[in-house]
């Protein structure tokens, strides 16, 4: 449990090829199912203060109460994303924290005197923000709005991974 905002919600893994690493986690790891958007509505995309045109693509499952996004980005706008991979890296990028308060914990993230370095939308009750706590790779905090409809969406991904049988382990259907 962190001291600032409770339990880990969700691992965020930075890939090259995202069709890949969902079937690696689905046929070698056996979790998912996996709840795929090939290009993620994000409004509002901000990097460092500057709008950017980042096309995301992503990937939800969960394994127990944790949820595992996978992210690949398309393009080379300027994002946390793209940094992580110019650095060499790939895998674990940011933990998240989700929370039906989002201002209180922003706040809260401000006053501990972390920077935002990405921010942005989806949808109207779905805001998220990254920080720029990266001392060592993987260790980017998001929080993520849970207050409307992405926290029953949410809810609905894990519940769908409970009694997974692993057939059709990739959904381009949202449990939404």
């Amino acid at each position: 449990m962190s001291r600032h905002f409770g339990k880990i919600t969700q691992n965020g893994y930075v890939v090259r090829d995202i069709e890949a690493a969902m079937r690696h986690w689905s046929d070698n790891l056996g979790i998912g199912p996996w709840f795929y958007l090939e290009e993620t509505p994000i409004e509002d995309f901000e990097y460092r203060g500057t709008p950017s045109n980042a096309l995301i693509s992503i990937a939800l499952a969960n394994s127990g109460p944790l949820q595992i996004e996978l992210i690949q980005q398309r393009n080379d706008a300027p994002s946390l994303y793209r940094d992580f991979l110019d650095a060499g890296n790939e895998g674990l990028q940011h933990i998240a924290y989700w929370s039906d308060h989002f201002d209180e914990v922003v706040r809260k993230a401000h006053a501990l005197g972390w920077p935002m370095a990405q921010s942005g939308h989806v949808g109207v009750e779905g805001r998220f923000a990254y920080f720029d706590t990266e001392t060592h790779p993987g260790t980017v905090i998001e929080l993520s709005e849970t207050s409307g409809p992405k926290g029953l969406m949410f809810k609905r991904i894990a519940e769908a991974a409970l009694d997974w049988d692993g057939k059709n382990p990739i959904r381009t259907e949202w449990p939404i």
